[in-house]
């Protein structure tokens, strides 16, 4: 047993020593961004991976004092959230419909609709601009919230309707007998079933959703109306760049997806996990 024992730990070490590089290679940047944020614009170019000799919370103080950045903060919340709520309603409901729909129909929809995942949205940007302005929504954040939504569903779809079909059918056909519908399946017995693949799905797609610019910068041209991200182009000059307020929005700008990331990282590896080993 303990030959076996350190057998399975030498085999271990490899996989550790990869994962503590990729770790590093990942953590670095970061570092880089948060000490920073905390130096004056001299100092970067100075020392830029040491740590300040002198802490400047300047940069922080005059980023939150601007009313600018606290709108476009707000915004990318508003926008993020509901796209994310739009997109796991929407996903989940034609995920279950796709599950229980057996035949040649429902398989055709569900390729079609993986077929998403395929092709980048970004090519129809001259398209979408097109409807988007038809529609009236243009230079408004609720143009970025279909477009996200349409992102994310062929990933969610697939996700979930995978996840769905490996429920037991013994759990719909009692509630069935008992005399619940459909809606009530999905509500009382699907959904809180689904939570592992629903975390899944949204940490997939918080990120992009998040740091996207693209879409922003295409549809909106008001200052109301700009998600973080865009506000942070005004601190690029023609001729010089205010290196140390980038860095303070960048890192004010990670907190809200590695909190929602650190809260649900238990229901996002089992979603991961799930379907891997069976019986």
């Amino acid at each position: 047993m303990a030959k076996g024992s350190i057998k399975r730990q030498n085999l271990n070490i490899p996989s550790h020593i990869i994962l503590a590089v990729w770790s590093a290679v990942v953590i670095f940047p970061l570092w880089v961004m948060v000490i920073n944020s905390f130096k004056d614009r001299l100092s970067i170019y100075q020392n830029p991976f040491g740590l300040p000799k002198k802490w400047n919370t300047g940069n922080y103080g005059s980023v939150l004092g601007d009313a600018d950045f606290l709108g476009y903060f707000q915004n990318s919340l508003i926008v993020v959230i509901t796209s994310l709520f739009a997109l796991l309603l929407v996903s989940s409901l034609a995920s279950y419909a796709l599950a229980n729909w057996r035949g040649r129909v429902s398989r055709s929809i569900y390729f079609f609709c993986i077929a998403g995942m395929m092709l980048p949205i970004k090519i129809a940007s001259i398209k979408i601009l097109e409807l988007v302005r038809f529609l009236g929504i243009l230079n408004t954040i609720g143009s970025l919230i279909p477009i996200y939504v349409a992102m994310g569903v062929p990933v969610g779809i697939f996700v979930l309707t995978e996840f769905i079909r490996q429920i037991p059918g013994e759990l719909t056909e009692a509630a069935i007998i008992d005399g619940a519908g459909r809606p009530q399946i999905f509500a009382r017995i699907i959904t809180p079933l689904l939570r592992p693949a629903l975390a899944t799905v949204a940490i997939y797609n918080l990120v992009p959703f998040w740091n996207d610019l693209w879409f922003p910068l295409i549809f909106i041209t008001d200052e109301r109306a700009k998600t973080l991200l865009l506000g942070v182009t005004r601190l690029f000059g023609q001729y010089q760049t205010d290196w140390s307020k980038v860095l303070a929005v960048l890192t004010l700008s990670a907190i809200p997806v590695l909190t929602l990331y650190l809260m649900m990282s238990k229901q996002f590896i089992t979603g991961l996990t799930a379907g891997a080993v069976k019986g």
